[in-house]
């Protein structure tokens, strides 16, 4: 990768500058991930592997109970896979803007992303008429690194304080705050807000499902209540704008008669 010049070390600081109030969230999750590691029985050795490889909050806190009940290997792996399949999503919206890198460089970005990144990313390039600019990777690296130190280093720390920590604080709660604290600013549309609310049912209603099918659930439903909300809200504005095309075509063949 070419080193960066004046234009593209600007997109990492907005990058960079754009993630820093999310990690205050993202960190208290990885947190409290890393307690729940060691809480649960693992070694301290099993735990740093895991999130250090894993890289995944909701897919480890799905897979940690299945490990501590010895149940299958594979019963663990489509367990994460099913609750990660979101990302399935993110990566096609994503592919246009970094499809010309290589598979290696692509695989690596993919393992740095999430969520957060993902809705930061979009927010800012979703309309870019041109995709794949130095710019955009830039930016995305300059969201994803922040985010993965800062995951890692609160993961570690809670694997490593986890056994001092009386089960009353309720960190998983203040977690869940703090992620909602940096979500709800982020819903500026219409489409967005439809999405957040039908994800949110989805998930109240899906809670009962095995596997964490719930969380699934919540994502196609959020994903299909916002295209559906933002192409009501196209079709709704085109009838105004074809009078005005009208209007503008007789009045140019009035000139020209």
């Amino acid at each position: 990768m070419p080193w960066p010049d004046a234009s593209a070390r600007r997109s990492f600081c907005t990058g960079l500058r754009d993630v820093l109030p999310t990690m205050v969230a993202t960190s208290v999750w990885a947190l409290v991930t890393g307690i729940a590691l060691v809480k649960s029985g693992l070694t301290v050795g099993m735990s740093v592997l895991m999130t250090v490889l894993v890289y995944a909050g909701s897919a480890q806190l799905t897979a940690l109970p299945l490990i501590v009940s010895g149940a299958p290997l594979w019963l663990v792996f489509a367990a994460a896979c099913v609750v990660n399949i979101r990302f399935v999503i993110f990566g096609a919206a994503l592919h246009p803007y970094f499809r010309g890198y290589s598979r290696r460089r692509r695989l690596i970005l993919g393992y740095l992303s999430g969520d957060i990144v993902f809705v930061l990313f979009m927010q800012r390039y979703a309309d870019a008429r041109e995709k794949g600019s130095r710019d955009q990777l830039w930016y995305f690296i300059g969201v994803i690194v922040p985010g993965w130190l800062s995951w890692q280093a609160c993961s570690l720390l809670g694997i490593y304080m986890g056994a001092g920590v009386p089960a009353s604080w309720s960190l998983d709660y203040a977690a869940i705050l703090a992620l909602l604290a940096i979500i709800i600013p982020l819903i500026t549309t219409r489409p967005m807000a439809i999405s957040l609310c039908a994800a949110a049912i989805a998930a109240w209603f899906g809670q009962g499902l095995p596997l964490r099918l719930g969380l699934v659930a919540a994502v196609i439903a959020g994903v299909a209540a916002g295209v559906a909300a933002e192409r009501h809200d196209r079709n709704r504005n085109r009838p105004r704008e074809r009078p005005r095309l009208r209007r503008r075509i007789a009045a140019l063949l009035r000139r020209l008669g």
